[in-house]
């Protein structure tokens, strides 16, 4: 946040924005977690990628930056930063931050999810972009649709009861989904691939591109309507 403002101050072109926020936070959260936990192996979108993680039993997944666009607008507020630990696949602990809302979402004191406002789903896309997963689900329940920035913040939006249902197609890494996933299913959200199998992690390619995050009561529906 404070770089932000810096470069804010200093008119600062969007792109070098981007690039500053991705390293500094990477940085940041790496060297930390090196002394901290010195054992463990990292994967992080802004690091190269050491594989032998495969071969540990505690590997960190963290998304130092996500929703650079977002970040690079100010005050724009929908970015996020991921970190997730991995252990054996699973994601046993992680938290999400909103910095420029000043929150932290964690799985050590999970979200209480508040009540459906209404009988008519809210369906959470990007501003860009809406996938084919989502515009079935939106179609179907005769949803509305929510637009918003990082995929951290958009699973953060169904966990805080702004949206209903986050489902995406198309195209996601491990560091994108880890850590929201985390904090979703620690809320007691339903999360899973689009075909109702499992997040899995720390797999020797991350390509993770799809997802499907919604309210428990939901899901079942969902599902049902995505295997068409």
């Amino acid at each position: 946040m404070r770089l932000r403002q810096e470069m804010v101050n200093d008119g600062s072109h969007h792109f070098a924005m981007k690039d500053a926020g991705d390293a500094a936070a990477h940085q940041f959260i790496a060297a930390t977690l090196a002394e901290e936990r010195p054992n463990d192996a990292l994967l992080s979108e802004e690091g190269a990628d050491k594989l032998e993680r495969l071969d540990a039993e505690r590997t960190w997944i963290v998304d130092p930056l996500d929703g650079t666009r977002e970040y690079a607008e100010p005050p724009r507020p929908d970015w996020a930063v991921h970190i997730a630990l991995v252990v054996a696949g699973l994601p046993v602990a992680g938290a999400v931050s909103l910095p420029a809302e000043d929150l932290v979402f964690d799985t050590g004191s999970p979200s209480v999810v508040p009540s459906m406002p209404s009988d008519r789903p809210r369906v959470i896309v990007s501003r860009t972009r809406r996938p084919p997963a989502a515009q079935m689900l939106a179609a179907a329940l005769d949803a509305e649709y929510l637009e918003m920035g990082s995929a951290g913040a958009k699973a953060m939006a169904v966990v805080r009861g702004q949206a209903d249902i986050y489902a995406h197609s198309g195209g996601q890494f491990e560091w994108d989904n880890c850590a929201p996933v985390a904090v979703a299913e620690a809320a007691g959200l339903h999360c899973s691939r689009l075909d109702g199998s499992p997040m899995l992690y720390n797999n020797a390619d991350p390509y993770l591109p799809d997802l499907l995050i919604c309210r428990p009561e939901l899901a079942d529906r969902c599902l049902e309507i995505l295997r068409g």
